[in-house]
């Protein structure tokens, strides 16, 4: 795994290579051809005009809606476009996604990249992403994809402990910790009900869409808390599953 979570200008920034056995051309097609971006981005692209300024829209057939506008168009080298966040996704703003392909012996290299501002989200949008690449690969092959079953939940904190994303702040009160889950709402208060937790306050609300957001706060000393309560909730998080 080369992926990398970094803060830069204050969002912060996913980044994932990729080495590809085929050309920039070939590449460059799968990623700005709306037939071919459709069949590996999370939303099939259903307008796209290709030229700086110009607009995407993806369209998921079943109510959601995006649009997003090309910031980058250097053909076959650089593609990049700002995404508006659905207002289901309070938490950011513009995503900004780019794509930057480099000539190899064998190939090309793709950097992949997205900006965003839900530093919590950042597990959860790059197990998605990491599903997503594999599919173009199998694209560029010529392969048929199917998605994985199962393997999500695992592989959602194997980017948790890879970025530090289950780390705790302090505060003027003692310890916050805020957690990306990828179960729904119900079944998360349901298995917080259940753990015999010391005194402390959690919050569920809507996350990225892959499960639920948990905010604890804990009124006590960050010396011995901030260990303690990571292990109390990452022993949560496996037994939710």
């Amino acid at each position: 795994m080369n992926e990398t979570l970094n803060t830069v200008d204050g969002r912060s920034v996913l980044r994932m290579e990729r080495p590809l056995a085929h050309p920039p051309g070939k590449v460059w097609h799968a990623i700005t051809d709306p037939g071919g971006l459709s069949a590996w981005y999370p939303f099939p692209a259903t307008e796209l005009d290709p030229r700086p300024g110009g607009t995407i829209v993806f369209d998921d057939g079943a109510g959601t809606m995006l649009k997003a506008t090309i910031t980058e168009l250097d053909p076959p080298r650089v593609f990049a476009f700002s995404e508006h966040a659905p207002t289901s996704m309070p938490r950011e703003s513009e995503d900004l996604i780019r794509f930057e392909l480099r000539p190899t012996p064998g190939g090309c290299q793709l950097i992949f990249t997205h900006t965003f501002d839900d530093r919590y989200a950042a597990a959860s949008y790059a197990s998605g992403w990491q599903t997503c690449l594999v599919a173009l690969e199998f694209l560029l092959d010529g392969r048929p994809f199917t998605p994985p079953e199962g393997n999500f939940p695992e592989l959602h904190e194997e980017y948790v402990t890879r970025f530090h994303l289950d780390e705790g702040t302090t505060t003027p009160e003692g310890v916050r910790f805020e957690r990306q889950l990828t179960k729904p709402i119900p079944t998360a208060l349901a298995a917080l009900e259940a753990a015999d937790w010391p005194s402390a306050e959690y919050h569920l609300s809507a996350g990225t869409g892959h499960g639920a957001r948990l905010v604890v706060t804990a009124a006590d000393d960050p010396g011995t808390a901030l260990p303690e309560w990571r292990e109390r909730i990452n022993e949560f998080v496996r037994r939710l599953g």
